[in-house]
């Protein structure tokens, strides 16, 4: 069974449904430097079913309406060595935009996505770039750089993605950093793939590797 740190029970094989309320016309998927998330912040939740084995924690949105912002929800499913996994992310896409060093800055922490926090469910226990963990699930942010990313995970999952504030970053339960690379072409929309056991992430011309292994506490 998934154990995550907000001790929900989850099902070994499939993963939680879980989605909580806020407004659904919610404009924050367009603000990738939005500070101000105080209306967010205060508004009440509910939990509402997804549907589907595959789901992720959303803000005041169903599934279909997430799937529908302009930064839409995407998920990535993958199997690793014990487990299974699912990634859940806001894909922003470029629109003509600079995006590495100017809408996404070097130095700052992103939530890597946009809208709700870049969020990492796993069925059993399993390493990310290294960092073991129980099964659970996890919220995933970085700090970029133009040389090398810094990568941290955190138990605090159920919020808004921003800000990534000192009370989030209170949760963190480690880090690890990588190399960029350069895509062979431009990538308009934020991508999250898994290939040959790593998480890849590729937009506008930059690809990161986050290996994933099976093993965790």
């Amino acid at each position: 069974m998934i154990r995550d740190p907000r001790s929900t029970v989850l099902a070994a094989v499939s993963l939680a449904l879980i989605a909580c309320g806020a407004p659904a016309d919610e404009p924050a998927d367009e603000q990738m430097a939005e500070t101000d998330t105080t209306s967010q912040e205060a508004m009440a939740g509910e939990t509402i079913a997804a549907g589907s084995e595959a789901s992720c924690f959303l803000r005041g949105a169903t599934v279909e309406e997430a799937e529908g912002r302009t930064s839409p929800l995407r998920q990535l499913e993958f199997t690793y060595a014990g487990g299974e996994g699912l990634l859940c992310y806001g894909a922003p896409s470029a629109r003509g935009r600079e995006v590495m060093g100017a809408l996404v800055p070097y130095g700052e922490p992103w939530r890597a996505g946009a809208n709700e926090p870049t969020t990492i469910h796993l069925s059993a226990p399993a390493t990310i770039g290294g960092v073991a963990l129980e099964a659970g699930s996890y919220s995933m942010y970085t700090i970029p750089g133009e040389t090398e990313w810094e990568w941290f995970l955190n138990s605090n999952y159920e919020r808004w993605g921003i800000p990534i504030s000192e009370d989030v970053r209170a949760t963190e339960i480690g880090s690890f950093t990588v190399a960029p690379e350069a895509t062979g072409e431009m990538v308009e929309t934020l991508t999250y793939a898994y290939e040959d056991g790593a998480i890849v992430l590729t937009w506008e011309n930059t690809r990161v590797e986050i290996p994933v292994g099976s093993g965790g506490m």
